[in-house]
């Protein structure tokens, strides 16, 4: 009689199965978050494909987002300073969440923030020993309705959009702007206390200006490459009936920062700070022509964001090799129906990858999802407190 081999432990099978799967791309399979905002303890299990979040509007839904991005970013989406992000009558607050990496392999990442300013970052229990060294670990993209201030508010918020995905993407353009911002502190310093030491200053102008011109170039570039992206998605978001396109506006567009800093010293005395410089770019969004800021309607403004940061999703996922997290909060707000249509359809016919997404309205959440696939979770919120449904 034929002798057959022993078949392998079904467990082995399913476990190569899940490696296969899960190779080359990012999922964040399980998370505890504790003392964050309104959230007081939260261990939760998600789907590496799309997990819907539902509930009322202030029950918690958008933190669960935010501890996500955090532990990406190693900072909140919305709030610049960590004291708004302990839960009322604490003074410590704690993430952690296990991946699946691109390579397969599980890896645990923590961090732990105290009122008295420390803040702790571990992978796999190895403390990093400069928090930035993290950023770009964990590719992220969150679209949400604070993304409005990107169109309303001041360059500002969009510089800092611009530097969120360069940071994930370059870890030296990471390292000018930290560099850059330290001169330019300390530049402030000399001319907000009148230290008229030329020698001083043109040698602060100079490492300034070589900082600024690898940051000028990396965001040239990243909006050459950003511009068509958004304009196709707006395209299929819009049905096409508008043309949108971004500008890029530098002081160093025409000479080196140098040499404008030199210029501007006397009235950089005058002022107290340093009034000319990359820390002053700005990016310009169009429609048809003209500022999307004075001419767009609130869809049409939702509609450029989300396809913006849809641009953001792409550049990211080619760049990395694999697709970010997606994080779409409140999505759907302020868009109408065919636009609702129409970024499901970019979603369903993208090569997405785990997406997070809330809603208040379940029934239109999982009308949508349940369309889309069949792997998927869903979590009612309700005071902080997250039920698996």
């Amino acid at each position: 009689m034929q002798k057959y081999k022993k078949l392998p432990n079904p467990t082995i099978i399913y476990l190569a199965i899940f490696w296969y799967l899960c190779k080359d791309m990012l999922a964040l399979r399980k998370i505890v978050v504790q003392n964050f905002r309104n959230i007081e303890f939260q261990e939760l299990s998600f789907s590496s494909n799309v997990n819907c979040i539902c509930g009322n509007n202030g029950e918690g839904k958008t933190n669960l987002m935010d501890a996500i991005y955090y532990l990406s970013m190693t900072k909140s989406a919305f709030s610049s300073s960590d004291r708004y992000n302990f839960r009322y009558g604490t003074d410590s607050f704690a993430i952690a969440g296990t991946y699946v990496m691109p390579d397969g392999m599980n890896s645990k990442f923590s961090v732990k923030v105290s009122s008295k300013g420390e803040k702790k970052f571990n992978r796999d229990d190895k403390t990093y020993v400069k928090i930035s060294e993290h950023i770009g670990v964990l590719p992220i993209v969150m679209v949400s309705p604070s993304d409005i201030s990107l169109v309303s508010d001041s360059g500002e918020e969009r510089r800092r959009f611009a530097n969120g995905v360069l940071s994930q993407l370059d870890h030296e353009y990471l390292s000018s702007v930290q560099q850059y911002n330290r001169l330019l502190a300390q530049r402030n310093k000399m001319l907000k206390d009148h230290v008229s030491d030329s020698d001083l200053l043109d040698a602060f102008d100079s490492r300034m200006s070589s900082c600024a011109g690898k940051i000028y170039e990396s965001r040239k570039d990243f909006i050459d490459s950003l511009t068509p992206v958004v304009s196709g998605y707006y395209g299929i978001l819009s049905g096409g009936n508008e043309q949108v396109s971004i500008g890029y506006r530098s002081d160093i567009e025409e000479r080196p920062l140098s040499e404008t800093l030199k210029a501007c010293r006397e009235k950089d005395f005058v002022f107290g700070y340093t009034t000319a410089g990359i820390q002053k770019d700005d990016f310009v969004f169009y429609m048809d022509g003209h500022p999307i800021r004075r001419i767009g309607s609130q869809g049409q403004q939702k509609s450029f964001l989300v396809s913006l940061k849809f641009a953001q999703y792409d550049i990211m996922k080619n760049g990395y090799g694999y697709p970010p997290v997606l994080l779409l909060d409140d999505v759907f707000d302020k868009l109408d129906l065919n636009r609702i249509s129409n970024l499901l359809s970019m979603v369903a016919g993208s090569d997405f990858g785990q997406i997070f997404i809330t809603d208040s309205n379940k029934i239109r959440m999982s009308g949508i999802v349940d369309g889309l696939t069949s792997d998927s979770a869903y979590f009612d919120t309700s005071g902080g407190v997250f039920t698996r449904i």
